[in-house]
């Protein structure tokens, strides 16, 4: 038994020395990518597009706003049917305000996707250029990690590699 126990500290101990000799980076993919230059410009793109949609929703929420408050102002002195059809009209402005923003929620996720996919060939080439040149063993994704030193994280080396790619 203690044979065996004097074994594992041995492996234990010698696997701990190879650990120190390798060269390991942690990497925020999705910073990295959303911090470049063409990232950026896409989803500037991508804002100016959707400018429209972005204002017919604030008008409909401005207008939403606009009844409710009519409807407490004025209220008491409306006639149960004005009354029906003020709240008729608040209850469908928000249905259809509240379908605008889910297409809108979804466009732009859809959108957010297609940037990161349009970007991943990018972001694996500079990768694989930087684990060639920096000879690294080992590059995990930050969200997987629960603690690294700040001196692993190569995602500025990373954006700015992208930029220069660019």
């Amino acid at each position: 038994m203690v044979k065996k126990l004097g074994v594992l500290v041995a492996l234990l101990l010698s696997a701990g020395s190879a650990w120190a000799e390798l060269n390991i980076a942690v990497v925020n993919v999705q910073r990295a990518i959303g911090e470049s230059d063409e990232a950026k410009a896409l989803v500037k793109k991508l804002e100016d597009e959707l400018q429209s949609e972005q204002s017919s929703i604030r008008q409909l929420n401005a207008d939403i706003t606009q009844l409710q408050e009519k409807l407490v102002k004025d209220g008491e002195v409306m006639s149960n049917d004005e009354k029906r059809k003020l709240q008729k009209e608040i209850e469908d402005k928000q249905i259809d305000y509240q379908f605008q923003v889910n297409k809108l929620q979804k466009t732009v996720n859809d959108r957010q996707q297609e940037i990161v996919q349009q970007m991943a060939p990018k972001l694996d080439a500079v990768l694989t250029d930087l684990i060639k040149s920096e000879k690294y063993d080992l590059v995990l994704h930050r969200q997987n990690v629960v603690y690294a030193d700040g001196k692993l994280d190569i995602t500025g080396l990373v954006t700015q590699k992208l930029n220069e790619k660019q």
